[in-house]
């Protein structure tokens, strides 16, 4: 089984590449100064910003593996799992890390706000891409907030003022998500956005505990189509059915959940399935092998 390190608190994250402890809440790692450090696979309990000028290759996002661009910011969020599997070779990196608990947004604006930010999503992109003015502004600004947590006893004024660094620092990356949002074609990969923000937003209100899987026929109709046009245009766009990106986005959900430790019983209750074995045979069906040989690879 891959060995994960539970980012539970940011400082969890901060121990283990050997960067000083700032705050409880809020991890500010500067990579030019812990490298080289060994890799690691993460499940995220907290907000991060990787915030880089180089990434290393084979990096894991949820359950794809991404090469990512230099000059680039990776966006987590709770529940995620990331990072970079340590296989004995150090890791060298650029730039910056910033991790924080939701508990430092609490009854704040930016607690109000943090999930319209959809580069947190897997899959609206998987990495944000700066030019390199923006690579200096972010920078800038992260170097003057540590300088803030290295000088100012922790206190609800300094929480305060770190709520408004990391609300500026979203928004400078909502910048470039929406530039990059405006370059994308329209038209097939519009269809998938709807679609996967559908299932999400399914599980995420535990419809699958009320109407049981979700079907072709209950998502075309949320979007306003017929099921044989709805499945039309995904194959378009996929080469590959409706009812598969379907049972691949719950496969997919899954592992993040077996990887997190939980039972095969436990994951398919969650998913909505009636019973465990169900649960297996379709993991078997889309991926070739069981949940357990999954675990381990």
């Amino acid at each position: 089984m891959k060995k994960i390190l539970k980012v539970d608190n940011p400082n969890v994250y901060a121990e283990y590449v050997g960067a000083p402890l700032l705050h409880p809440q809020l991890a500010l790692i500067s990579y030019d100064e812990v490298s080289p450090f060994r890799g690691s696979l993460n499940s995220y309990g907290v907000y991060g910003l990787f915030i880089q000028q180089q990434f290393p290759k084979y990096l894991s996002y949820g359950t794809k593996s991404i090469l990512v661009g230099d000059s680039s910011i990776i966006a987590v969020a709770p529940g995620q799992i990331g990072g970079a599997e340590d296989n004995g070779t150090p890791l060298y990196i650029n730039g910056w890390a910033l991790l924080w608990s939701p508990e430092l947004m609490k009854g704040t604006p930016l607690e109000e706000k943090i999930n319209s930010y959809q580069f947190f999503s897997y899959f609206h992109t998987d990495w944000l891409r700066m030019v390199p003015a923006e690579w200096e502004q972010l920078s800038a600004l992260i170097a003057t907030m540590r300088k803030e947590l290295l000088e100012s006893p922790d206190s609800p004024a300094l929480r305060s003022i770190l709520c408004g660094y990391l609300s500026l620092i979203l928004e400078y990356c909502q910048r470039i998500y929406l530039r990059q949002l405006s370059q994308e074609e329209s038209g097939d990969s519009d269809i998938l956005k709807h679609f996967h923000r559908l299932l999400v937003d399914y599980f995420s209100k535990g419809l699958q505990h009320e109407k049981g899987l979700p079907t072709v026929s209950h998502c075309a109709s949320e979007l306003a189509y017929s099921a044989r046009y709805f499945g039309d245009m995904i194959h378009q766009a996929t080469g590959g059915t409706a009812i598969g990106y379907i049972h691949s986005f719950i496969i997919d959900q899954a592992k993040t959940f077996l990887m997190k430790g939980l039972s095969v019983g436990e994951v398919a209750d969650l998913l909505g399935f009636e019973y465990p074995h169900h649960f297996s045979r379709l993991f078997k069906k889309v991926t070739g092998m069981t949940p357990t040989e999954f675990l381990m690879k």
